[in-house]
């Protein structure tokens, strides 16, 4: 009982040592005296970011009274580890909303004078929380997990580190250990928007769509401000887009951009809508306004598929080029934006580059299915299809379901001459999500055509081993094929993970889909469940090593750096 109440007390604490900061930026300083009546309470904003921590949803309004609030404090009272934490927080959040990676940088100095006014270790987690939020909006989810687990390692009560542990969990791959932290999130704050939020991503994560969508529902309906109602509707967009519904996906964008105008990502969503809807004028509008909002590579580089698509090489070549421009951008304010710039290299730029830098977000621990995803395409487009086809299988086995990943994964079967899965694959791609990408979509339907209706009598063709979480990274390139080859048995031969896999988190079959995928369901789709394709060689033994193994809460996996990594030229810009 005494440490269930120790948040309440501090709470308390914090409201004493932060008051003054109000709404409109007032703020009473000056000499404390013993007859002095108590000072007025934090302001709304302030209020949030302290009862929230720092996923609080702010206004842009809200975000630069606050921070103009905090810094007034500040000036007369430089030694306020509180007010520190809070101006760092309301930086982050300011920089995430507008896209201003500068501010990224601001916040980081804010968050660090509080830890030299009062250390972590002495209990300033405010600031170290501020700084596990700010490590994962850079994507150096390995060095989020190391600030948010100091913390919980202290207070394990306090609710405020779960929610930047779940997201660097799930940014490391660990998915079990996030939905782990979910289920103490939810025990020790149940059912308010930011534990729904995580929820419905954790769902997604695991391939429960339904669950997904109906806790960001819930979100959406409990949310109070403009801005944490916007974030919810967000994430029903997201959820209606990959299930291939753009015309639900658009609607959920446009609502979320009436309350918040300039809610980039909506913008971006919104646009890649409008470009499945056949709208191609109002999907450019929608981009170049979101790259004037926040200009971040990955709206350069969907715009600049999009105008590809639509046989522009020259406005596609002018995004492309952006692409790098902004990634080198946001590295000097601690940004990776290597996954976006791994996914431009290896469709048209230096596939070997891309292998380069995907190696490295490799040995960092960043071993999520997204980057599983792209090491495995890029090694493909590097001429090096069997060793990527493993990290494909480690991105779509059940679990989080990509129509983009599973398109990767018929195409590099089809190359191989595994034309059974790779039909399979490729169907499903279309089915999932038949608007995943303008460029690769008319691609997935000639290669379906191609590949034609299953002979009859069952597919001849299986699968080779499962993945294996503990295989190294691909060789490098100047090895001979008996090296790779003896490389690839080792990978195959490779234990699971040294402790086993403890994690009682969901690892759903993948059973669970969107609810209007049945309506969908074709003849095709039959005739390949009669054929006998709907069950893939080895893949029941990849259901079980499709996360990373021997996860406990607190501990992101093997995060032993693989033996080898490949080499490839050094790219060009960034």
């Amino acid at each position: 009982m005494k440490k269930r109440c120790a948040p309440l007390a501090r709470n308390a604490v914090i409201a004493s040592l932060v008051a003054g900061a109000v709404a409109a930026g007032i703020v009473v300083v000056g000499t404390v005296r013993d007859d002095r009546p108590p000072p007025p309470a934090p302001g709304p904003a302030a209020r949030t970011v302290l009862a929230e921590g720092p996923g609080a949803a702010l206004s842009a309004g809200e975000l630069s009274a606050l921070i103009a609030a905090q810094e007034h404090r500040l000036a007369g009272n430089a030694g306020d580890h509180l007010s520190w934490a809070v101006l760092g927080s309301a930086y982050l959040a300011q920089g995430a909303l507008l896209g201003d990676r500068t501010d990224f940088r601001r916040a980081e100095k804010a968050l660090r004078r509080s830890l030299e006014a009062l250390p972590g270790e002495k209990g300033n987690a405010d600031a170290q929380l501020g700084m596990a939020a700010l490590a994962n909006a850079r994507r150096d989810f390995a060095a989020a997990k190391r600030w948010a687990e100091s913390v919980r390692a202290r207070s394990p009560e306090q609710w405020t580190a779960y929610p930047v542990l779940i997201d660097a969990y799930s940014g490391l791959g660990s998915y079990g250990v996030a939905a782990k932290a979910l289920h103490t999130l939810e025990e020790l704050r149940p059912r308010t928007v930011q534990t729904l939020l995580r929820g419905s991503q954790v769902q997604r994560d695991n391939g429960r769509y339904e669950d997904a969508e109906a806790l960001a529902d819930e979100a959406v309906s409990r949310s109070g401000g403009r801005a944490e109602r916007a974030s919810a509707l967000y994430r029903l967009g997201e959820l209606a887009w990959e299930r291939g519904e753009p015309k639900q996906a658009a609607a959920y964008f446009d609502t979320a951009l009436y309350l918040e105008p300039g809610h980039h990502p909506s913008l971006a969503g919104r646009g890649r809508a409008s470009a499945a809807l056949g709208r191609t004028d109002d999907a450019l509008r929608d981009y170049k306004a979101a790259i004037e909002r926040a200009p971040m590579p990955e709206y350069a580089l969907r715009a600049g598929e999009l105008y590809e698509s639509l046989g522009m090489p020259g406005e596609a070549r002018a995004h492309y080029e952006k692409v790098r421009r902004l990634a080198a951008k946001a590295r000097k304010y601690g940004v990776s934006e290597e996954l976006t710039l791994a996914r431009y290299e290896a469709d048209h730029g230096l596939a070997n580059a891309a292998v380069q830098r995907l190696a490295q977000e490799w040995k960092r621990g960043h071993r999520s299915a997204h980057v599983s995803d792209a090491l495995g395409w890029a090694l493909h487009r590097a001429g090096r299809t069997k060793e990527g086809l493993k990290y494909l299988k480690r991105a779509t086995t059940p679990g989080l379901r990509s129509a983009l990943s599973l398109y990767h994964r018929g195409e590099m079967e089809r190359s191989l001459g595994q034309d059974g899965p790779a039909r399979r694959h490729l169907r499903e791609a279309l089915r999932l999500n038949p608007y995943f990408s303008p460029l690769l979509v008319p691609q997935a339907k000639r290669a379906v055509s191609v590949l034609g209706n299953p002979p009859p009598g069952g597919p001849v063709d299986v699968e080779g081993e499962p993945w294996t979480t503990d295989a190294e990274l691909p060789p490098e390139d100047d090895e001979t094929a008996e090296d790779n080859e003896r490389a690839g048995d080792r990978a195959e031969r490779s234990p699971r993970g040294r402790d086993g896999d403890t994690s009682s988190g969901p690892r759903d079959s993948g059973a669970h889909r969107p609810r209007e995928r049945d309506s969908r369901d074709t003849e095709e789709s039959r005739e390949a469940g009669e054929s006998g394709e709907s069950r893939e060689t080895g893949e029941a033994g990849e259901a079980g090593e499709a996360r990373d193994t021997g996860e406990t809460e607190g501990t992101a996996g093997d995060d032993r750096p693989p033996a080898t990594t490949p080499r490839g030229p050094s790219p060009a810009g960034g």
